[in-house]
């Protein structure tokens, strides 16, 4: 008996049923789609993922005159893309494919039997089918998927080796599976990741990086975290994450910076006002740098280097290796170059250290504040209570300064023409001198207006030519 939280699904695809069953095929939904049924979460937003025995030829001729749009770039590999209002749809041929030792890419065979495609699937809690070209819809569940969801055990349908040897990304797949479901790897799938770890670096950067995203955006991405560590498959395209373990955090009274870390990254919440992918991505590089860093004693004649700035650098690279995007990359280092910039007001917030805070968080002054935030992991309540005090602090005279100066616009009273028309000179290395000038004191003192501004600038020009 299939439950009623299906019924507006089933509803969904009605129209699309009698299309494969009358041409003779059959139609199954499949993989995550069935699993978060399972789980009654709400599939508004998601898309549905079918299976089928049709050959991808006549997936295209059954879907023509139905859909509103399709496409065929994942044709060789079975799967036909659609899009029906605002719902899109992959239907894809059986598969009975097996990936070689040394390629990224599966050698892909077409198959009639559902319990072979299911086979090949990732996890058990995966390897669910609903045949919906029944007279009534049929659970097809040959691996027990079904009791492996509702107990949190996460097994392979064929044997661990089998299964990431075909695709060896199923093994950051599975750290997903343990902190977005709560799933618990079964003793054999830990011993296969431990095993064939290295084998993650015939992976493509893009698909790592993508799943990795997918992880960190979890509920409880650490317990996933600790699995990529633990298990020896971080160090193949995170290795900073196992340096960070090996570093002692005395600050945050953490026996490592890792610990420190990761409790950042879940202290960022999903319900926070900020760009919560990127945030818990500052959270994750922040203390990157402390491993490369020491602290040196003065007099030595040797130049300190603050651990943000080389964590930025290391964030820099790191992101690049990911094939992360430009802006994610520098959104990111940013982020991680400020993430301690809140801690040195420690007298109070002056408004040229509010005006200097604001600049140099730019558009991502959110995400900045929620960094800060989350960096607090002590259990001590006075240094919590302390912290949010000063917060609250910054975020007032924020709001106070902006009211009276539009910090989020703050730029130089004069802008690059006026000063060449006010100095009367051409473009040049000056102008962008002036502008500096200009905008370090429109920090520390704010608007002074167009005479005492000129009066600034004509001193400091007076200067300049001497």
């Amino acid at each position: 008996m299939v439950p009623q939280r299906f019924a507006p699904v089933l509803s969904e695809l009605a129209p699309l049923v009698p299309r494969f069953r009358d041409a003779g095929f059959k139609l199954f939904l499949v993989g995550g789609t069935v699993r978060d049924l399972m789980l009654d979460r709400s599939i508004d937003e998601l898309d549905f993922d079918l299976t089928t025995d049709a050959l991808p030829e006549q997936i295209k001729s059954l879907l023509a005159g139905w859909c509103d749009s399709l496409w065929t770039q994942g044709e060789k590999f079975g799967t036909i893309g659609a899009k029906k209002g605002d719902r899109v749809f992959e239907i894809t041929t059986h598969r009975a494919e097996a990936y070689s030792p040394d390629s990224r890419k599966p050698d892909v065979q077409f198959s009639k039997d559902i319990n072979e495609d299911l086979s090949r699937r990732d996890f058990t809690i995966n390897a669910m089918a609903l045949e919906i070209t029944n007279e009534s819809p049929e659970l097809v569940d040959p691996f027990n998927g079904l009791a492996d969801l509702m107990g949190k055990v996460l097994r392979t349908p064929l044997s661990p080796e089998v299964s990431f040897s075909d695709d060896p990304l199923r093994m950051m797949r599975a750290a997903r599976f343990i902190s977005g479901l709560g799933m618990i790897a079964v003793p054999e799938l830990i011993a296969a990741v431990q095993a064939m770890a290295d084998r993650i670096t015939i992976v493509s950067a893009e698909r790592i990086r993508d799943e990795f995203d997918r992880l960190i955006v979890t509920d409880r991405p650490s317990f996933g975290l600790w699995f990529l560590v633990d298990n020896g498959l971080s160090k193949h395209f995170l290795p900073e994450l196992a340096a960070m373990q090996l570093e002692q955090d005395p600050i945050h009274r953490h026996k490592d910076v890792l610990t420190h870390t990761l409790a950042v990254v879940e202290n960022v919440q999903r319900d926070e006002p900020c760009d919560f992918r990127i945030t818990r991505l500052a959270a994750l590089f922040h203390d990157v740098g402390k491993p490369k860093t020491r602290a040196i004693k003065p007099g030595k004649g040797i130049t300190f280097y603050h651990h943000e700035a080389v964590g930025a650098r290391m964030t820099r690279e790191r992101m690049r290796k990911l094939r992360y995007s430009v802006q994610d990359i520098e959104t990111v280092a940013e982020l991680v170059a400020l993430s301690a910039r809140f801690h040195t007001y420690q007298m109070g917030w002056t408004d040229a250290a509010v005006r200097r805070y604001v600049r140099d968080a730019g558009a991502h002054l959110a995400e900045l504040n929620v960094l800060t935030k989350s960096d607090c992991t002590t259990r001590n309540e006075k240094k919590v209570a302390a912290l949010a005090r000063r917060m609250v602090e910054l975020e007032q005279r924020i709001s106070d300064l902006t009211a009276r100066e539009e910090l989020a616009a703050m730029r130089p009273e004069m802008d690059g023409a006026q000063v060449m028309e006010f100095l009367e000179i051409k473009p040049s290395r000056h102008v962008g001198q002036a502008l500096d000038f200009l905008m370090e004191i429109r920090i520390e003192e704010g608007l002074l207006g167009d005479q005492e501004i000129r009066k600034r600038l004509k001193s400091w020009w007076d200067l300049q030519k001497k």
